[in-house]
């Protein structure tokens, strides 16, 4: 068994999407709409992929508190720069220890992002 997708319902899709797409980096994979009113999206670039769903008769949609989707980087500082020139506001990095630093961002949604960076 692997672990193949993580589902989030959004509350509009194009703006979810240039979130995911044009400031996380995740490719879209595949979109389709299976019935009126309802669109899907798949995005990602391993295994593992994000599916946004978009259910236009839904409204608003609740994002756990104690949810998160954690993305490692190569570089905490340069995804931190580009992040804030996109005008995207984060939380204090944080360094537990030696090995990890991170922050958090929301998504267009409420979703707690994180991106970390481990050091060997």
């Amino acid at each position: 068994m692997r672990f193949g997708h993580v589902t989030v319902f959004v509350k509009n899709l194009e703006e979810s999407l240039r979130f995911y797409h044009e400031l996380v980096g995740l490719p879209v994979k595949r979109r389709f709409s299976p019935r009126p009113g309802t669109e899907i999206a798949f995005l990602g670039n391993g295994e593992t992929e994000i599916e946004l769903i978009d259910n236009h008769a839904q409204g608003d949609v609740f994002m756990g508190q104690g949810i998160s989707l954690g993305f490692e980087v190569t570089s905490l500082q340069e995804t931190l720069d580009f992040l804030r020139q996109k005008g995207i506001a984060a939380g204090e990095v944080s360094q537990p220890n030696p090995q990890v630093k991170f922050f958090f961002v929301s998504d267009p949604n409420g979703l707690k992002i994180q991106f970390v960076e481990y050091f060997c």
